[in-house]
């Protein structure tokens, strides 16, 4: 015979999802009435319900050692992207060739993926669009396409190599 979880249980998977879930919505509500008491409390018991369900993969560290220079390099690419595109956009617009590319992956932890994902669209003029769903191939919109051999040379040499270091 099976046992069945307790009720509370099953209401709250997650006791501290729920509690957060509560706070934040009540924090931005702006409104401390009944109404927002009620929808934080239905947010709270329906959220940890529907993210039990998620297929969770955890996150595996392996170094931390290339974390501190891979963030140096992600802050100076941000920075000049960022004067590299205000110069693109503020001159003639026929010297923008924008393009779609398919970039392989090596990276298999998801987090990592993630990762990666967040650097390429926080650099200015890049956008990371989908990931196949076997996981082999990122596609990156890029406001100014050159050289796509070098473009994914690039990434995988400044963020995913780096990155299968620390998620292995």
């Amino acid at each position: 015979m099976s046992q069945r979880k307790p009720l509370l249980r099953r209401l709250f998977p997650s006791l501290p999802l729920s509690a957060t879930v509560f706070v934040f919505w009540l924090l931005l509500s702006d409104d401390f009435g009944a109404g927002a008491w009620v929808m934080g409390a239905l947010l709270s018991l329906a959220i940890p319900l529907f993210a039990a369900r998620l297929d969770r993969e955890f996150a595996r560290i392996g170094s931390l050692r290339s974390v501190p220079r891979m963030l140096c390099v992600v802050l100076l690419d941000i920075v000049a992207s960022n004067v590299k595109v205000a110069l693109q956009v503020l001159g003639p617009e026929s010297r923008i060739h924008p393009g779609f590319i398919w970039i392989p992956l090596e990276i298999a932890n998801i987090h990592g993926i993630t990762a990666l994902t967040s650097m390429i669209t926080l650099t200015p003029g890049t956008v990371s669009v989908a990931l196949s769903d076997d996981r082999r191939y990122l596609l990156v919109h890029v406001l100014h396409l050159d050289d796509p051999d070098a473009l994914v040379r690039e990434i995988k040499s400044r963020y995913e190599k780096p990155l299968m270091e620390i998620f292995p």
